[in-house]
Formats: structure tokens, sequence, C-alpha cells
């Protein structure tokens, strides 16, 4: 089955920044695009008579607009549109099958009731099995082809609109743990022709924890000390992937400090931020984790949230 991108839009102008993005990338990627628009038609609560047929037109007319002016800004990309009938989480969770990549808008940092606070996006990124991209409408707006809309707030904050910017990704863990993030990675630094900046961030060990024969810290010995073991555990990782993308630039960076910080840290110029996230279930459900969490709120760039076993 061929794969597309899909972005959902309700109508908002976080919604319809991310079907703006998705559109580019999809060009970028020669994938089609497929806009999804979730309805239900479950009756409101509230005392007046509901027009059934009314709140279909009105659902169906969200949707032809973003169609209308995608197609318009990008006429040989193949678009699609649909409602769908349930809730904006079973509906883009639906299209996981065919999907390269689903596409959300975020309301992102400074948001009172947004993005991350109990909404559709958080549950959506927690249960998905494929890559999920948060898009604010800073990010790209609705409007322009290279991201010249993206407001006041975005041009204080750095990042690059969505065609520029290295592309910065978190390397966490073993080799097999950050295939996914770091695949993602490189695959849209290809596309657009940009560099990946790849990170990793490291800690010292508890102290309680020291014995001559410790698995990691023998390691780190035989590589020469912590610093050349983490270095050495990042080139490791990049080493596939530098094989498979010979024509993307890499910058290796490793830090003391908490993966969260030190990502946000070296991202004031990235175009896109790449963090992964386990998909295994905990015991209250599906989590986003912590880095995934402070990428999304303070990122200056769109975020994508790559889930790995």
């Amino acid at each position: 089955m061929s794969r597309e991108i899909v972005a959902g839009v309700d109508g908002s102008p976080e919604s319809l920044a991310a079907a703006g993005w998705a559109a580019r990338e999809a060009g970028r990627r020669r994938l089609p695009l497929r806009l999804v628009h979730a309805w239900r038609g479950d009756p409101l609560d509230l005392p007046l008579r509901q027009d059934r047929a009314s709140q279909e037109r009105m659902a169906d007319d969200v949707l032809r607009k973003a169609e209308s002016a995608l197609a318009e800004r990008h006429p040989t990309l193949p678009l699609t549109a649909e409602v769908v009938p349930d809730t904006p989480v079973a509906a883009l969770l639906s299209t996981e099958e065919r999907a390269e990549m689903v596409v959300i808008g975020s309301r992102g940092h400074g948001a009172v009731a947004g993005f991350l606070l109990g909404s559709y996006g958080q549950q959506i990124i927690s249960a998905a099995h494929r890559p999920v991209v948060a898009v604010r409408s800073r990010d790209g707006e609705d409007g322009g082809e290279d991201g010249k809309d993206r407001g006041e707030v975005g041009k204080h904050r750095g990042g690059h609109p969505d065609g520029g910017g290295v592309i910065v990704v978190g390397q966490l863990g073993g080799a097999e743990d950050s295939a996914p993030a770091l695949r993602f990675a490189f695959e849209t630094a290809a596309a657009r022709g940009a560099s990946v900046r790849a990170v990793r961030a490291w800690s010292l060990p508890p102290l309680y924890a020291y014995s001559p024969t410790s698995s990691a810290l023998a390691l780190a010995d035989e590589a020469g000390g912590l610093v050349p073991y983490e270095k050495k555990a990042l080139r490791e990782a990049l080493t596939p992937w530098r094989e498979r993308f010979p024509e993307v630039g890499v910058d290796e960076h490793v830090e003391i400090g908490s993966a969260g910080q030190v990502l946000l840290g070296v991202s004031g110029d990235a175009g896109l931020l790449v963090v992964g996230r386990r998909a295994r279930r905990g015991a209250i459900g599906p989590r986003i984790g912590s880095v995934a969490h402070a990428a999304l709120h303070l990122a200056p760039c769109p975020v994508a949230v790559v889930p790995h076993e």
C-alpha cells in the first residue's frame, strides 16, 4: 500500500498551518496528501433544536475551504479530503495504516487550554504508531509557501520556516532505540537538502551505582572515559544512516545534561526537531514521555514525535 501524509483539519489557524506544512512536506517527499476532518454529528447539549443537515454542510465547508486553498497553492500535489464520522483522535489514528506521518496543529507554548493539556493532540501523539508532527500557526501559517507569514512570535523565538534550518534529532539509548527517529530525521533532511544535527545528552552515573565491575563504567573505561564513550555511542548509532544518506551532512553534538534541555539548547536554528517516544503502554496508559513533552511545549519549530519499541 502506498504511503501518504495525513493532516487533521478543523478550521483553526493551527490546523490550517499544519495542513500547509503537510502539503509542502508531501511535495518534497513526492507523496500524496490526505486532509481529514472529524465530525460525528452528535447532538450538542444545547436547548436549541439542531439542524443536522446544516451541521454536515458546515463540516464539509471547513474541509473544502482548506482543500481549495492548498490545491491552488500546490496544483500538482495529489490531494484528497474526507470528513470522517468519528472523534478527532479515532479519525486520525484510523489513517495510520497508510500514513507516512500524521500532521496536527498545536497551540504550543503559552496556551492555557491548549494542545498538551488533556486535548486531542496529546492523545493522538501518545497512541500513534506512526510519526506525528505538531505544527503551530507561526511555523508556516496558512499563507506563505516559504513560511513568510509566521508572525512576530515566530520571528523572535528563533527557528526557520519549515523549508530551511537544520534537522535536529535526539539520539537516546542504544542504536536500535533511536533508529526510527534517526531514520525520520535523515529522510526529512534528504528531502529538503538540509543537514542533520544529532544530539546525545548524558548524565553522570549515581555514586551508589559505581562498581569496578559495572558494565556501563567498564565500557566507558574501555572507551577512555565517559565523554568518549558517549561520543562513540552516538557515532555508532549514526553509522547506518550516514551510509544510507551520504548526501546529508551530519553534525554530532554530545553534552551533559537532561535530554530535553540539551535538545532545546541546540535547536534555535532548527527547521524541525525530531524526538523519540516509547510506544509501550504504561500502567496508566500511553504517555508521550518527558523529552517529547518538553519539546512540544518549548521548541521554536515544528516537532516530530516518532514512536519506537
